[in-house]
């Protein structure tokens, strides 16, 4: 089922996705499986964000999949996108 997120999430999402533009490439953050996969976790909120790096003459950031932490189901969904 999906569900939107509140806005406390996203706000919290937003704020780390500007701290990432200024460094992408996290090594503790790196997904294994796909190059230039990455996650972020909310720790508080138990919510995790897998986002891709496309490196060009902008570097861009794309959320590949938003969910909570409980399992691989957020790690199952970005695999298969």
């Amino acid at each position: 089922m999906k569900k939107r997120l509140g806005h406390p999430i996203k706000e919290q999402l937003k704020k780390k996705l500007a701290e990432r533009l200024e460094n992408p490439h996290v090594p503790s953050a790196r997904l294994s499986g796909r190059a230039n996969r990455y996650k972020i976790k909310l720790k508080s909120s138990g919510y995790c964000l897998v986002y891709e790096v496309n490196n060009g003459n902008k570097i861009t950031l794309l959320a590949i999949a938003i969910g909570k932490r409980a399992g691989d189901a957020v790690y199952t969904l970005a695999n298969e996108r």
